[in-house]
């Protein structure tokens, strides 16, 4: 290129690296949602795999669960119509096959199709899971933000503490401290269950979703919201405050690190308050984090959900898992732990998605 040229071309050009990857944005985005989307099948069939073969560690299915309680024959027999007689391989794929289709199995000890227990109490689940992200959410990203705002001072010191206490407890003990103090000694709030049986009644004869909450609002019968949500509250701090804690840590550290960007400078230079700069400008950067992360979360979620709905005997798919393992009925925990590795997948994959709208530079 001649010095001519040179001084014949744009000021404002931009560089052609640039000027591509500007024009190539809407093409790497299409092409990071694909990959992401894809990488939901080996994601999948990695964690179906070790459910599979490490069960069959403790050898087939019926005689781990029924074992011990019918005659040699019986078993025998029992074990050669369900076909746990041939090779192990010749199992796995067949199994494979089976869950291409949406057969999960029949459970042994009440001989329930798998898909029907999953559909019955996987409502249960999802609602405790919205309760207790939306809990986190309330608690961890305001906590947070009066963190960072109060920086290396005595509320920050208190809320530091207090999120590693919410992260640190075990669910177990911090819902049995719960239920003893709001149930027991208080008696402010349900000890466990769902709902009340005279509520449970009312929304089981009526249908629905199976999700409670919008069982009750759908009937317009305000006792039954105020049931519901009575009994969701404990269950949902347990589970919530988990989270919360890794919100609110996320949250202050990502909130102190934009006080150091320059346009913080610029608008604390233009006589800002620290309270607007933390509220306006530094609050937005700081959710992209919490975007990241919440797929991770939600897997912790629901491993959580096993202990919170055994505790307060949430009827969910953590309750029924838990009952399903104490009777070594691993046909249902397969089918149980294969629709979680589904639900957290796909979490992660949206998740994925919506990082990368928020923050382009997630997609390169």
């Amino acid at each position: 290129m001649t010095t001519s040229d040179v001084a014949a071309a744009p000021v404002d050009e931009p560089p052609p690296a640039l000027a591509a990857r500007r024009s190539g944005g809407g093409g790497m985005l299409g092409r990071y949602i694909l990959v992401r989307f894809l990488l939901i099948i080996p994601t999948v069939l990695i964690l179906v795999t070790l459910v599979f073969f490490l069960i069959r560690l403790t050898g087939d299915p019926i005689t781990a669960a029924l074992g011990g309680r019918l005659p040699a024959d019986q078993l025998a027999e029992r074990i050669k119509e369900a076909g746990y007689d041939r090779p192990v391989i010749v199992q796995y794929f067949e199994y494979l096959g089976q869950i291409l289709t949406g057969n999960f199995g029949t459970t042994l000890t009440d001989n329930q199709p798998v898909t029907h227990v999953l559909l019955t109490y996987g409502a249960a689940t999802l609602e405790l899971v919205v309760y207790a992200l939306v809990v986190a959410f309330i608690v961890g990203i305001p906590l947070g933000l009066v963190a960072a705002a109060k920086r290396d001072r005595a509320p920050d010191a208190v809320l530091r503490v207090s999120a590693i206490l919410f992260y640190a407890t075990p669910v177990f003990f911090s819902g049995l401290v719960a239920k003893l103090v709001f149930s027991v000694w208080l008696g402010w709030l349900p000890v466990s269950g769902r709902a009340s049986v005279r509520t449970e009644i009312a929304l089981s004869r009526d249908g629905g979703t199976g999700i409670y909450l919008v069982d009750a609002i759908a009937s317009g019968n305000a006792a039954y919201v105020g049931d519901v949500l009575a009994h969701a509250v404990l269950p949902a701090l347990t589970l919530g405050l988990l989270t919360a804690g890794i919100f609110l840590r996320l949250v202050r550290t990502n909130v102190i690190g934009t006080h150091n960007m320059p346009y913080i400078d610029a608008a604390r230079s233009r006589g800002v308050t620290e309270y607007r700069l933390v509220r306006k400008h530094a609050y937005k950067p700081a959710l992209i984090p919490i975007v990241t992360v919440i797929g991770l979360q939600v897997a912790m979620m629901l491993g959580g959900a096993v202990l919170t709905e055994t505790t307060f005997e949430w009827t969910g798919l953590g309750f029924q898992l838990a009952a399903y393992l104490s009777a070594r009925d691993f046909v249902a925990v397969q089918g149980i732990v294969a629709l979680i590795a589904i639900i957290v997948a796909l979490t992660n994959f949206v998740v994925d998605v919506i990082a990368a709208f928020l923050d382009p530079r997630v997609r390169y």
